[in-house]
């Protein structure tokens, strides 16, 4: 049975926080140094010998369908179960007092299961979380950092062995600095510098936080449909997300197209296998037939996603 709706947290803490400067919050450790960021990956995670048993912490940007998608990608045997919200903070899901929005509707599904039960049990391979978007908001008022941490720190506590992930996502496609550049900057300024890092400066945070790069594979698959003048039935960046119900352009929830190219991302970095050849028609959570990539636009997905995942290192997977 679903717990009950969280009351909202109170108006005077988010005063309070809004009176911190630029993104920075208050309080906590600063950014572990670059140089020391970067040797934590220096030695490339172990190849998992068994298939995964995931638990996804997020919202409307990891959904039902994704995670489903990586399932039939992995193929049986693969496990999962979620917490969800409608834009949903890591603070959030952590804090009994604090409002997730949505989530009698979004955890209504055979999946769902109480985020604290699910890390402490100690049952899963893989702990995935993301963060709200606008992910500055995030880090400035929702201690981004700080949960990151509490929720690795208790995944850990509960198994030693779970390898945690951050899901990197990204922001509305109208967004006034450009959707592009965002997602160029966005890495290292946001998602390594003030998540990241700053989470792997507290005590006993001592395994490596792997990345899911999601964000990164959007960027070079959609600069190289430009190139190509569309891919299948790829012709822009919008062809990626959703329509509203009233056939308006949906600007940050991705359609199955991009939670197929999602699946993808998550699929090689847990597994540390290409995701070449994979098929690339598949259902949606409720049983009904996703809409398909085609094999031209598929088989760009899979290559760009290998080639992103190897060459980023904190995927925690070799380069090759």
């Amino acid at each position: 049975m679903l717990k009950k709706l969280k009351r909202v947290g109170s108006p005077l803490l988010l005063l309070l926080l809004a009176a911190c400067s630029g993104l920075t919050k208050c309080g906590g450790p600063k950014p572990i140094d670059k140089s020391e960021f970067e040797s934590l990956y220096n030695t490339p995670a172990p190849a998992p010998s068994d298939l995964q048993r995931v638990f996804h912490i997020g919202h409307s940007l990891v959904g039902r369908d994704m995670p489903e998608m990586l399932a039939q990608l992995a193929g049986e045997g693969h496990g999962y179960n979620s917490q969800q919200g409608w834009g949903t903070a890591l603070k959030a899901h952590w804090e009994e007092d604090e409002t997730i929005y949505g989530f009698e509707k979004e955890n209504d599904h055979p999946r769902y299961r109480d985020a604290h039960e699910a890390v402490s049990s100690g049952e899963y391979n893989a702990l995935v979380v993301t963060e709200m978007v606008e992910i500055r908001d995030a880090i400035k008022y929702m201690d981004s950092a700080d949960y990151l941490h509490r929720w690795a720190k208790a995944g850990w506590e509960a198994n030693p062995e779970l390898r945690v992930y951050l899901y990197e996502t990204w922001h509305e496609l109208t967004d006034e600095e450009g959707w592009l550049q965002r997602l160029d900057l966005d890495l290292e300024r946001y998602w390594e510098t003030e998540i990241l890092r700053r989470a792997l400066a507290y005590e006993n945070m001592q395994h490596p936080i792997y990345v899911i790069p999601a964000g990164q594979v959007f960027a070079r698959f959609v600069r190289e449909v430009d190139e190509s003048n569309g891919i299948g039935p790829v012709n822009g960046k919008e062809d990626l997300f959703a329509k509203t119900e009233d056939g308006e352009q949906d600007n940050i929830h991705f359609n199955d197209l991009g939670a197929y190219l999602v699946a993808l991302t998550h699929y090689a970095v847990l597994y540390q296998k290409s995701p070449i050849g994979l098929p690339y028609e598949l259902k949606r959570a409720d049983g009904s037939d996703a809409d398909s990539p085609g094999p031209d636009a598929a088989r760009v997905m899979q290559k760009i996603v290998w080639d992103v995942v190897t060459n980023y290192a904190p995927t925690g997977v070799p380069p090759q």
